[in-house]
């Protein structure tokens, strides 16, 4: 196995991990189901949330089918990134790729056992409050985020290079 696949996997599992430590923490550590919310900050809050949508709660009305059918798509989504992961020229994209998959895959773990994931961060400032989600939420939108700025500003594979100066030699020769 190549580094770079190599950083993708253990991104994924550090996440994993880290996501389902943390639920389990929050279940049976602090208990929070029965407690509801835990001030930890005055921007933040430990909040107990049943999501059984998508992504900030997106979706909650697809009754019974919902965990089966978005599992499916979740499923979908770590097969297609483990061919792009498989794929990757770089630790960064390749580590983006693993913390992406490791999320998804700890946030389908909960909904196959549970019918739900498990979210319970929430901040907020004053009235201004933003979902609750959790750490594999969190390893998600960093890892599309770092995709996304090494998209606009990664450095180019050293072949798009070469190509770029034989295309300028050969419009050089033709003067």
């Amino acid at each position: 196995m190549n580094g770079h696949r190599a950083a993708g996997l253990v991104a994924a599992l550090l996440v994993l991990a880290a996501d389902q430590a943390s639920k389990a923490w929050i279940v049976y550590g602090l208990l929070l189901p029965g407690r509801g919310s835990i001030r930890v900050s005055a921007v933040l809050n430990l909040t107990w949330v049943e999501n059984r949508g998508i992504t900030f709660g997106l979706l909650n009305g697809l009754g019974s089918l919902a965990p089966v059918l978005l599992t499916l798509v979740a499923l979908g989504v770590v097969a297609a990134l483990a061919v792009w992961l498989w794929r990757a020229e770089r630790v960064l994209v390749a580590a983006a790729l693993g913390a992406v998959a490791g999320g998804a895959i700890g946030n389908v773990i909960d909904r196959l056992r549970l019918g739900y994931v498990v979210d319970f961060i929430h901040a907020h400032v004053g009235n201004l409050s933003w979902y609750v989600f959790n750490v594999a939420d969190a390893a998600i939108v960093c890892g599309v985020a770092a995709l996304v700025l090494d998209g606009m500003f990664g450095h180019k594979p050293e072949t798009d290079r070469h190509d770029r100066r034989d295309h300028l030699a050969g419009a050089q020769d033709r003067r």
